[in-house]
């Protein structure tokens, strides 16, 4: 009998020790899970924006020719300054010009002293044929030679418009406002007025065109989201322009053209911005990049870019922290990146809380303790 007593205290006492145990196991359990930081996921609207490679241009591009023939007796300008429309460039030897044109000039005289007596003689028949001094073919004959001479007059004053132009033309002039380039001739040079080869180039700078291109396929996506319904075109959004330094561009550039052909050779498209450039800083060739925007995604989802994992075949995937804890792993497809993270085109949606920090710890199928990452 006692020896049942004492079997039986001893059962009593294992299962009193192992109630005691149960309620212990899990915090012991919550206490091995790894803490991980996570952001909750939240629709929002997304501009769609795009990072371009382009090239600056002038705005404006004027190459200076000659349109007469002489020896350049004198250039008037300073290499790499500005100059204004109508200011002299080159004075070429203009002897001949100004002897043609003080020719023209005196054959105007003279015919202008011919036109004179020729209607004075037709004024003086008119008077006469009423006496019948003379007869009615001297009256034509008169009238028709005043006529005569005031045509005469009329091609010896053409004369001297051209001759005052091509006097003109050995003084050559800048033809826009603008920063002139170096200058491909001397003093003492010819040049002839059908040549190739400009004498210089003036160019306007401000504002000042940027080049960019774009890939075809962005294009197909973008009408995509637009006919669909799930982004809505913008109008007028300013261009930000980044220098090859990586370094922002005070001024703000403004879309005005794209192209409505793709270039066969590399599938993209061209698009020009207008660009103020106040201080000439911005100078014809240079690398640039542009940061253009043209829709926005109403009910965007963004992730920062460290909770996006890519294995060795470029699949992306997030790992997202369900209601009961647990870690499960969703395939997500990525487009583009806003600023520092990716815009989700699929696999996550609103609410997900997605692991940033502390992935190496956290394995699918297995609890972690979460907490959500700051605002910024």
């Amino acid at each position: 009998m006692t020896t049942h007593i004492r079997y039986f205290a001893a059962i009593t006492l294992l299962v009193s020790l192992l109630t005691a145990c149960e309620p212990q196991q899990a915090p012991a359990m919550q206490a091995s899970a790894p803490a991980v930081t996570v952001v909750t996921l939240k629709a929002q609207p997304v501009t769609l924006a795009r990072q371009l490679p382009g090239r600056t241009n002038a705005f404006v591009v004027a190459e200076v020719r000659p349109q007469v023939t002489g020896i350049v007796r004198e250039r008037l300008f300073t290499e790499g300054s500005l100059v204004e429309a109508g200011q002299p460039l080159y004075q070429l030897d203009d002897a001949t010009y100004r002897a043609d044109y003080n020719s023209a000039k005196a054959l105007l005289a003279r015919a202008q002293a011919a036109s004179d007596i020729a209607r004075f003689n037709a004024e003086r028949a008119e008077k006469l044929i009423g006496s019948r001094a003379i007869s009615e073919q001297d009256l034509v004959s008169a009238r028709a030679l005043a006529r005569q001479a005031e045509a005469d007059v009329g091609v010896a004053e053409a004369r001297v418009s051209s001759s005052e132009v091509e006097l003109g033309y050995a003084r050559i002039t800048s033809p826009i406002d603008g920063r002139i380039g170096k200058s491909t001739v001397t003093r003492g040079a010819l040049v002839t007025a059908d040549q190739q080869a400009p004498l210089t180039t003036v160019q306007q700078l401000d504002p000042i065109y940027v080049d960019l291109t774009r890939s075809a396929n962005e294009l197909l996506e973008l009408r995509r989201k637009l006919s669909s319904g799930a982004a809505r075109k913008t109008e007028e959004i300013p261009v930000t322009i980044l220098l090859e330094d990586g370094s922002r561009y005070d001024h703000e550039g403004e879309l005005t053209f794209t192209d409505v052909a793709v270039d066969p050779m590399t599938g993209s498209y061209a698009l020009r911005v207008v660009v103020p450039n106040p201080d000439n800083l911005l100078m014809p060739g240079m690398y640039v990049r542009a940061i253009v925007s043209n829709a926005v995604l109403d009910d965007g989802l963004l992730v920062p870019q460290q909770g996006i994992t890519r294995d060795a075949k470029g699949n992306a995937s997030a790992m997202v922290v369900m209601p009961d804890g647990m870690v499960e792993v969703r395939a997500v497809q990525v487009s583009r990146t806003v600023g520092d993270q990716w815009l989700v085109d699929s696999g996550l949606v609103e609410g997900d809380r997605v692991i940033i920090e502390g992935l190496q710890k956290a394995r699918p199928g297995n609890p972690v303790v979460a907490s959500e990452a700051p605002a910024h």
